[in-house]
Formats: structure tokens, sequence, C-alpha cells
């Protein structure tokens, strides 16, 4: 795949932001990586298979995906050709462990049309895409809301972007960086400034490991009901506690 630089335009993103709160999500991801070391995501061979990974992970646990994608494997069609050829209703059928099948199954296939028809079939070409462009093609696609297109964006193409799941919500809203019912853009920005003064061919691996130790997080502490007991944040929190105490 085509190296990266800078994009051309960034038409999508709001002034940075700085200050307190994403100094501190910043040192938030410092503390992570500390506590758990690299992550090595996304988890997935290819680019294509990041892709097909990011349609079906969508409200469904990771080890259904993995039987999809294991179905996938074992028939060799983790390829844009092999599912360019495939029948939607076999495709339908092989991706069924990860849940709505009829609607996943229709959203990798006008993936692969779009990809056919904007850029020859080729994710090199989509990569070297200005990623605003990229982003905004994704977003108009079917079965595409901001969370895949940043995913597929960052792990498949290579591109810096922060990917805002419902882990990252819950730190920041937690942790009282922003309010309870910030939006995905609000979130997404707080997290672009906390790497804002990365160099931008080192920010898509720092976006990379930031969302995955999130996940980690997510996974062991932050949960719907959070389990703050040996988190590896436990101490902002008991700071946050602690202000709001204060007359």
């Amino acid at each position: 795949m085509a190296p990266r630089s800078a994009p051309t335009s960034r038409s999508r993103a709001k002034p940075p932001r700085t200050g307190d709160a994403a100094r501190r999500l910043r040192g938030f991801y410092s503390r992570l990586v500390e506590a758990y070391g690299p992550q090595q995501w996304w988890p997935a061979k290819t680019p294509f298979e990041v892709v097909i990974g990011a349609y079906l992970t969508q409200n469904t646990a990771w080890t259904s995906v993995e039987r999809s994608i294991a179905n996938l494997a074992a028939r060799d069609l983790l390829r844009v050709e092999a599912i360019r050829a495939l029948p939607e209703a076999e495709l339908r059928d092989l991706v069924r462990p990860s849940g709505y099948m009829v609607r996943k199954a229709a959203a990798i296939k006008a993936f692969v049309a779009f990809l056919d028809q904007e850029y020859s079939g080729s994710l090199e070409r989509l990569a070297a895409e200005d990623p605003e462009i990229a982003r905004e093609r994704l977003l108009a696609l079917p079965g595409v809301g901001p969370e895949t297109a940043d995913a597929i964006l960052l792990y498949a193409l290579g591109h810096p972007a922060i990917v805002v799941d419902e882990y990252l919500r819950r730190v920041v809203t937690r942790h009282g960086l922003l309010d309870e019912k910030a939006k995905y853009a609000e979130i997404q920005a707080l997290g672009e400034a906390a790497f804002a003064a990365e160099p931008y061919a080192e920010r898509a691996a720092h976006c990379n490991e930031f969302h995955a130790v999130i996940v980690e997080l997510g996974k062991r502490h932050c949960r719907r009901v959070p389990k703050c007991e040996e988190c590896p944040l436990a101490w902002d929190l008991k700071l946050v506690k602690a202000r709001r105490r204060v007359p």
C-alpha cells in the first residue's frame, strides 16, 4: 500500500481543542500503553479483511465476527475479487454468525461495488485518496456510520482517525472531560486535539494504539457497570470526584 502523506484538505475537522481535557486524555493514553503494552490491532491479515471486520462487528461481539471471518477464510473469500463474484445469498449464509446477515452482506457488496466504480477495485487507490474525501464517500455508503468509516480509514487505509466507540464515550464522560450528552464529533475532536502535536506520519500509529487500549480498558474496567478496582485510570477518577466535592 502506498505511503501516507498529509491530507490536502481538512474540511471536516474543527479547530483543534486545547487545554486540560486534551492533555488529560493524552495522559490517559500514555498510562494505558504502559499498563497494557502494544495491542497490534486490527486483528486481520490484510486491509480488505479489516474492511470486512469493520462491517461485521457492528452490533455484535468480536467472537461472532471471528466465526464469520473463519467461514470466509475457509473458502478463500477474503479478497475483493472473491466477494465481487460471490452471490449475495451465499455471503449472507457465511456471515450469519455476526447477525444482521441480510443488511451486512448487502453493505459489503455495496462497498465492493463502490471500490470497483470509483477506484478500479483497488484499496491502494482508495488509501491514496484525500482522507476527508474518502471519509465522505464511505459515509455515503449503506451500513456505514462514523465509527465504521473511521475504523476503515485508520486500520485499512492507514490514515490518522479517532474511532469513537462506547468505551471511549464512557471514559471521557465518566472522567468529566466532556458532558454526558457529547456527540460523536465532539469526542472525536477532543481525541484529535490530544494528538495534534504529533507529526502526521506518526499520528496514525498513535490513533491505532489509542483505540486498541481504550477497548482493552473498556473490556476490563469501563463496562456498563464500571469496575474501577485496579483500573489504570482510577487515580484520575478519584481526583475528579474530589474536585466535585469542593464547594
